[in-house]
């Protein structure tokens, strides 16, 4: 390592989940300028799975921010710069260190981005593969375009130190082969992605004939007027509605994060485990009579106390009961894996979409720890928090659609598991209670499972046991 790649470290990317390769940034917190201390929180960033805050890990002052709000970024690129020893004077051009970086690796893959292997980041002779890439004369040009400085730098970065700075005035743009793929930062590759432009339609304008965000723009202005002419149709507007008139009044949101990979999952689950799902309505006016009195007990002080606490309770004895619900199936083996531990699931909805945090070993907590457990995962959810490794290894989930009035529905299994249970709106129903229609506390309960592992016997079994402790709680005492 350089003395400059000493002073100006560069923080990548991590792996922030279990071998993701992406990851959105929410929120910068720091900006260039701004004096960071190891540790210190310098910006919040989104995968598939969370929204997690990446805490800087060096002293000094950030020199560069690489990446605007909104970018998705591949583990392993340089986000961010950082001076660890500001004191020692002016910096020399950290910028030369910076974005070239991660522009050179999507520059030097005509093909496609290259694969980033998780935990070891972008391959290191990325700023290398660039400079061979160059057309002849190129090299020239753009050190041409640079402070003496920082084209000293960067000669540094490429293993040139000591090399000669070529002074000749920048000549124009060079034009792009038709066979090479158009020059381009990946915010603006995203940008004409979102406006429908065809890279290689465009003009560039910027240094050595990359394309900027302003070309890009210029591009869209100038294929506007073609959309009124008198021709067909593309096919996106024939699939969203035809007309532009049409697509003013719709709002597209764009599929990332936590809401692409709930949707994929899902997906793989659906057409991959055969879902069986089954009811049962039961009276939980006992249950939630328990709930009341356990309001006002002082083991349970300070702690949220609700029907969604006794169902979670129920399902751990269930489980207990017939063990082999808590299961997997392991297709690469061949093996129905049976869990002697219970990774307790609760289904989520948060702004950025749906997500399963789960209680892990459930079942050895008692009641009082199990309640603290679910407020805590419940109110950490909310705020965005929840790390990538609190929602994996999950068992069995719980997805409590009660909450939205919904009596209940047909869950699709979470990933990797063989059963979830849907808890649907409690409500005053007329009853037969001991040989009178009564009005009394119904809830319907609807249990999903894989049938490859769960015959129906099992599932039967399952949910009239937890059916049953819900309309005699004691048995919460009696059956564990």
């Amino acid at each position: 390592m350089t003395a400059t790649e000493q002073r100006f470290r560069e923080f990548k990317m991590p792996d922030v989940g279990e071998g993701l390769t992406e990851a959105e940034i929410l929120k910068w917190y720091v900006q260039p300028g701004d004096t960071v201390t190891d540790g210190q929180v310098i910006c919040e960033v989104e995968t598939a799975k969370a929204a997690v805050e990446l805490p800087c890990p060096y002293d000094g002052v950030v020199q560069a921010v690489h990446f605007d709000e909104g970018v998705t970024v591949d583990v392993g690129t340089s986000i961010i710069v950082v001076d660890t020893n500001p004191g020692a004077g002016p910096a020399e051009a950290p910028a030369a260190q910076a974005a070239p970086a991660a522009e050179a690796e999507e520059e030097a893959e005509p093909q496609g981005r290259q694969a980033v292997l998780v935990g070891y980041g972008a391959a290191p002779s990325s700023t290398k593969r660039r400079a061979r890439k160059a057309q002849p004369g190129a090299a020239g040009a753009s050190a041409a375009g640079q402070e003496p400085a920082a084209a000293a730098v960067q000669a540094e970065l490429n293993g040139h130190a000591g090399a000669a700075v070529p002074s000749a005035p920048a000549p124009a743009a060079p034009s792009l082969p038709t066979a090479e793929r158009p020059l381009a930062k990946p915010p603006v590759r995203k940008l004409a992605k979102d406006l429908g432009i065809d890279l290689a339609t465009v003009t560039p304008t910027g240094p050595d004939g990359v394309i900027t965000r302003e070309d890009v723009h210029a591009a869209a202005s100038a294929t506007a007027p073609a959309a009124e002419a008198p021709a067909p149709a593309p096919a996106a507007a024939v699939a969203t509605g035809g007309s532009e008139a049409v697509r003013a009044r719709e709002t597209r949101i764009p599929i990332k994060g936590v809401r692409k990979a709930t949707a994929q999952a899902m997906v793989n689950s659906a057409f991959t485990a055969p879902h069986v799902t089954e009811f049962i309505t039961v009276d939980v006016t006992r249950t939630m009579k328990l709930v009341q009195e356990l309001k006002q007990d002082p083991d349970m002080a300070g702690l949220r106390v609700n029907p969604l606490l006794l169902v979670a309770k129920a399902l751990l004895v269930a489980i207990k009961r017939n063990p082999e619900i808590n299961a997997a199936w392991d297709e690469e083996n061949q093996e129905i894996v049976r869990k002697d531990y219970v990774n307790l699931g609760i289904a989520a909805a948060t702004p950025r979409g749906l997500i399963v945090p789960n209680i892990k070993d459930a079942e050895a907590k008692t009641l009082p720890q199990l309640a603290a457990a679910l407020g805590e995962l419940v109110a950490t959810a909310r705020e965005g928090k929840t790390a990538p490794g609190d929602m994996a290894g999950g068992t069995v989930t719980i997805t409590n659609v009660g909450v939205f009035g919904v009596d209940t529905g047909t869950p699709i299994l979470n990933p990797g598991e063989s059963a979830i249970l849907a808890f649907g709106a409690v409500k005053l129903q007329p009853w037969v209670h001991k040989g009178k229609v009564k009005p009394r506390q119904v809830t319907t309960l609807a249990l999903s499972f894989d049938h490859r592992l769960v015959d129906g016997e099992l599932g039967s079994k399952v949910l009239a046991d937890i059916a049953a402790i819900l309309e005699h709680p004691k048995r919460l005492i009696t059956w564990a």
